[in-house]
């Protein structure tokens, strides 16, 4: 079995031998708190066991799928933080950067208020065959509910109240909440997300396995890659999550506070976003956790490359390196060589951009910033299943490292109160 691989020298002689086994014991109790269930928020670490589904389960769901969208040419998903964030980056991350015209159009909203955005959406739709699909556990989410409410109106003044029914599905709790009552009323079809699963742990369940594979992408090769992660990380010994998760708080106990998570693949992009979630939400509590931010190289080696060689040394870089691409042009030669560039001719675009990795983490390191080296072999379902969930076991076990729950998230209703009393919502 072909894992990706975590390489931390390049951080841990940043720190003390003493710093890091201090940072491996709390880690190695933190992880063992993951796998015997007996943390703070244990009832939330349903996410542990969704790489096990049965075939059988998916194969309905896919069935299921396939009779939703016959007729449509496009599907707007409508959730906001880990309701929607997990699916769109294994989606950016697996997808053509031009997709085929005749493929399904997969489209997002429900995660922001932005009215422009809203009216340019519903212009797109109207010479469109449009489907939605509302990701929420309790339905009360107040930027997906509002989006759901517009465009569901819309939808019903396009097609009728009749023909508009048949073109909602609903991803939420198998028992309880706003959305779930509407689903059982107008008989949606409805995916279940497990009561013990949260969020932003949520990407493997059909929070994301709906839309990624409405996308065409395999979430079996996913949940395989995920499964297989999961079985080989079971022993203490050679632990990448252990070893990982002990450098980055050995290094946050050295003074750095912000963890770059950087890849020079674009489609990655949003893959970050996933990552600073889950991260955020997990440790940033009680006044602790490391912050998350992240940089697509080499476009921001432009901007922030001066500050991350040069500037305030509070940051240690997670960097993702992917070694083969799918497709790799080459350089051509040019008899002219106005551009200087014939000593590239020949050499293809993924060596060019397997040196810039190179060059990036020996520059870097050299001027003093910690580098940790994810490497995959290539970008598929299958590794970037087994990239998910060793996210996911290091966020947790890192956030019991530190005695927090990993699973609540106090500080983002401070907001909401403010948003509901300024709205004149009845009650608040």
């Amino acid at each position: 079995m072909e894992k990706i691989k975590i390489d931390t020298s390049k951080a841990s002689l940043f720190v003390t031998e003493k710093d890091y086994s201090t940072a491996f014991t709390h880690t190695l109790r933190g992880f063992k708190l993951v796998f015997d269930k007996m943390g703070k928020g244990k009832e939330f670490l349903g996410w542990r066991d969704l790489p096990f589904q049965k075939e059988a389960e998916l194969i309905q769901m896919e069935e299921t799928l396939n009779l939703f969208t016959a007729k449509l040419d496009t599907v707007v998903i409508l959730g906001i933080g880990g309701s929607y964030m997990g699916a769109k980056s294994v989606i950016s991350a697996l997808s053509k950067n031009f997709p085929e015209k005749k493929s399904l159009d997969i489209l997002f909203a429900g995660h922001h208020i932005d009215a422009d955005y809203y009216a340019e959406l519903m212009a797109y739709l109207e010479d469109r065959n449009f489907g939605l699909i509302v990701i929420s556990k309790s339905g009360s989410t107040l930027e997906t509910a509002i989006a759901f409410r517009v465009l569901k109106k819309f939808m019903d003044k396009k097609l009728g109240k009749i023909k508009a029914q048949k073109r909602v599905a609903v991803i939420t709790d198998k028992r309880k909440g706003y959305l779930k009552e509407i689903a059982d009323m107008m008989r949606y079809p409805t995916f279940v997300i497990p009561e013990d699963v949260g969020g932003r742990y949520s990407v493997l369940s059909p929070a994301g396995l709906v839309p990624i594979a409405l996308a065409g992408l395999s979430i079996a090769d996913l949940l395989r890659g995920a499964q297989d992660f999961s079985t080989s990380t079971r022993a203490m010994v050679n632990n990448p999550v252990l070893d990982y998760v002990a450098t980055r708080n050995s290094l946050f106990s050295f003074g750095k506070n912000i963890e770059l998570l950087a890849s020079f693949n674009p489609r990655l992009t949003y893959f970050a976003e996933w990552w600073k979630q889950l991260f955020g939400e997990t440790e940033g509590k009680e006044g602790k956790g490391i912050f998350p931010a992240s940089a697509q190289f080499t476009t921001d080696l432009h901007s922030l490359g001066q500050f991350i060689q040069d500037g305030n040394p509070v940051l240690f870089e997670t960097i993702i390196d992917v070694k083969e691409a799918h497709q790799n042009p080459k350089i051509p030669n040019d008899k002219d060589n106005f551009d200087y560039l014939n000593y590239l001719a020949g050499k293809t675009l993924q060596e060019v951009n397997q040196q810039a990795v190179e060059s990036v983490i020996e520059a870097h390191f050299k001027g003093g910033v910690p580098v940790v080296q994810i490497t995959m072999p290539e970008l598929n379902e299958y590794f970037l299943g087994q990239l998910i969930y060793f996210f996911e076991l290091s966020a947790a076990a890192s956030a019991y490292a530190m005695d927090l729950n990993p699973f609540d998230q106090p500080g983002v209703e401070n907001y909401k109160k403010n948003l509901f009393r300024r709205l004149g919502k009845p009650g608040s």
